[in-house]
């Protein structure tokens, strides 16, 4: 399953989202992505492991695998590399062993202080609040990310984290339309608004974070994860699924590509198998009603700045 971008390309509906991956494990994982039938990777310089899923995708290619042609690789531009695009994609190009990118997105719409390409630091000041760069614009930062499109070294560009109002000004200022933009959709909180926004204005959309987030919904609501939701076991009992497959079978029907994450291989394959059924308008709806504006990824708890105030 795929959907096609604004520029013609397509992008599998499913993805492996590779957050908070690494060590020895990583090059097993994505080796058995591969071949469970995963084409679609997404990455990003500030999860610092580029360069451990570059040797697996070397190695998946030297063995015949899989062609470089039948993967989707996206990476992201640090909030610290604004000022750095071009550098900064060749780093991540580097690291991954790839001559081009499938999609490279703005992962944050603001730019912080420089600590040197690939770092990915988020310098904060004295009293623990991000040092923000007040002099690159995000514009300047987009057509900087366009001209790598004309430069061969991506075929996609987009952007992630960003609002109506961004991803507005983003459409108005640009020559080389987003293709996607990725930001946190699970069925606690289904942004609505912005998922309508974008495909309407031919933005496709990814959901991070798609299953939700077990521990934050514990630690910041005092609240159990989407998965245990009554509603979401109700359905998976129903149409003999896991919770798990019925929230990302939610998803796709949304029309939005999912890049769900895990470290075990049976759950990999869990996460894959969504395409053999399909929720109907009734238990969309059941779903629908879950929404509960709880978003799991809070940058001020490190930043000590809410960016989405």
């Amino acid at each position: 399953m795929s959907i096609t971008l604004n520029n013609g390309f397509k992008m599998p509906i499913i993805g492996l989202g590779t957050w908070q991956m690494g060590g020895k494990e990583i090059k097993g994982l994505i080796m058995n992505a591969i071949k469970i039938g995963y084409r679609h990777f997404d990455c990003a310089a500030d999860y610092k492991n580029e360069a451990e899923i570059g040797e697996a995708l070397a190695e998946a290619f030297k063995t015949g695998l899989v062609k470089r042609e039948e993967l989707f690789i996206t990476t992201k531009l640090w909030n610290s590399d604004h000022g750095h695009v071009l550098e900064a994609c060749k780093d991540s190009l580097k690291k991954l062993q790839l001559d081009y990118l499938d999609l490279y997105l703005v992962h944050f719409p603001v730019a912080t202080k420089h600590t040197g390409v690939g770092t990915t630091s988020s310098a904060v000041d004295d009293k623990g609040v991000l040092e923000i760069d007040t002099t690159i614009s995000l514009e300047a930062t987009w057509h900087n990310m366009e001209d790598l499109v004309s430069k061969g070294l991506a075929r996609s560009i987009g952007i992630s984290n960003y609002d109506i109002f961004l991803t507005r000004d983003c459409l108005a200022y640009s020559k080389i339309k987003p293709a996607v933009n990725q930001f946190e959709i699970h069925p606690y909180f289904q942004r609505e608004s912005l998922v309508k926004f974008c495909q309407k204005h031919g933005v496709a959309v990814t959901a991070h974070s798609p299953l939700g987030g077990s521990a934050a919904n514990i630690e910041w609501f005092g609240s159990i994860s989407c998965l245990d939701d009554a509603v979401l076991n109700d359905l998976a009992e129903k149409y003999n699924k896991t919770p798990a497959q019925i929230a990302l079978r939610w998803a796709i029907q949304r029309d939005t590509v999912v890049i769900p994450k895990s470290s075990k291989v049976e759950r990999l394959k869990e996460n894959f198998e969504v395409s053999d059924f399909e929720l109907t308008k009734e238990d969309r709806e059941l779903i629908k009603g879950m929404d509960r504006k709880y978003r799991m990824d809070l940058p001020a708890k490190s930043w000590g700045i809410d960016l989405y105030a």
